[in-house]
């Protein structure tokens, strides 16, 4: 296991860059330069980066950690869906999700390539149907262990990532600052270069950290992790409710709307829970209040829960309530399901399986 003082290069924007050089006696540009064998390049070491002085990649090396994607495992789904478990520095897994030709969250046809990354260890939320959170919160990632997932995919898998969403392991805005240190080069036209509007960050529903992301003028889209239309139903899925119930978190929703124009709803649909007609009606009415749109996802299966998916009849039914009452939804044909796809499986299953094998008998 290797624990490293050094921070990732990968977590520096591109005045933190032109700051560091500056300050070490070298040009101003030689940030741009720094950026542009990152991002544009895709440089796999310092020496490669032949244009700058010997002194300062010495420097660089000196301080700066050069990442590089410590792939353990990749998964690949039927339907084309495939999982990456990484390994980082310090021993912890994460995962990623790499959706080739999927349908856009806002219900447009797309074949944008789609990665959903993390951006914790683990997920101190607990949310009951998630194994993410089954063996709590270790650590948040940094900036550079988030753009990382997205430089690493793209060299195993060859494809060019168009869409990113923070629907992976954690809680994004429980690790806001280095969300938005990631989001800063993830969307830079200095960096990796994807739109803002490409780019959805999902929430559990942490109120003041809505309202905060809403404050940032770039145009990111929010999606809410809701799986449940009333206060009853939401805290029997998800705890964070409690802390934040639905009056106090559609508040800072309508703050997001005010200042953001969209949202969209994430909405699991788990049998005998939150899949009633009702539970439809009460939907329809706080999506009609946000102008939101739906994404229905039927349950993917975590191995030690007990909970399961509705049936196809009871999807399309929950479905139909929607959209009789004027609400664009989507019901997706989830991808995945047969790579446990679902977030932090992959990774409990590894993480398992690494110790059993440590404590299993010799001979």
């Amino acid at each position: 296991m290797l624990v490293d003082a050094k921070g990732s290069i990968l977590s520096l924007l591109l005045h933190d860059l032109t700051e560091y050089v500056v300050a070490r006696g070298h040009p101003a540009y030689r940030g741009k330069q720094i950026a542009d064998w990152l991002y544009k390049r895709r440089t796999a070491s310092y020496e490669e980066m032949t244009d700058l002085p010997q002194t300062l990649r010495a420097q660089l090396a000196a301080e700066f950690h050069f990442p590089k994607a410590n792939v353990v495992r990749v998964l690949g789904s039927k339907d084309t869906t495939q999982k990456f478990l990484f390994r980082l520095r310090d021993g912890n897994l994460i995962e990623s999700v790499l959706i080739p030709a999927s349908p856009a969250l806002y219900g447009e046809t797309s074949d944008r390539r789609t990665i959903c990354v993390s951006s914790q260890v683990g997920c101190a939320y607990g949310c009951n149907f998630c194994a993410s959170g089954l063996e709590g919160w270790t650590r948040n990632l940094d900036a550079g262990e988030i753009v990382q997932q997205l430089t690493g995919v793209e060299q195993v898998s060859g494809e060019k990532i168009d869409n990113v969403v923070f629907m992976g392991m954690g809680e994004p805005l429980a690790n806001l600052e280095n969300l938005k240190r990631a989001l800063g080069i993830i969307n830079g036209s200095w960096g990796l270069e994807i739109g803002a509007r490409h780019i959805t960050v999902s929430t559990s529903g942490l109120a003041p950290q809505i309202r905060e992301l809403a404050d940032d003028p770039t145009q990111f889209r929010l999606a809410l992790s809701l799986h449940g239309a009333t206060d009853e139903v939401r805290s029997q899925i998800m705890p964070v409710n409690r802390k934040y119930p639905l009056n106090v978190l559609l508040d800072a929703c309508d703050y997001y709307v005010a200042k953001k124009r969209r949202m969209m709803f994430e909405y699991i649909l788990i049998a005998g829970i939150n899949d009633t007609d009702e539970q439809a009606r009460a939907l329809a009415k706080i999506a009609k209040r946000l102008y939101a749109k739906i994404n229905l996802i039927p349950y993917n299966t975590v191995e030690s829960l007990n909970w399961s998916r509705p049936s196809r009849s009871t999807q399309e039914r929950f479905h139909s309530i929607l959209r009789e009452h004027g609400i664009i939804s989507t019901l997706r044909r989830e991808k995945g399901h047969d790579i446990a796809a679902a977030c932090g499986q992959l990774r409990l299953q590894t993480k398992r399986a690494e110790q059993e094998a440590q404590v299993a008998p010799v001979g």
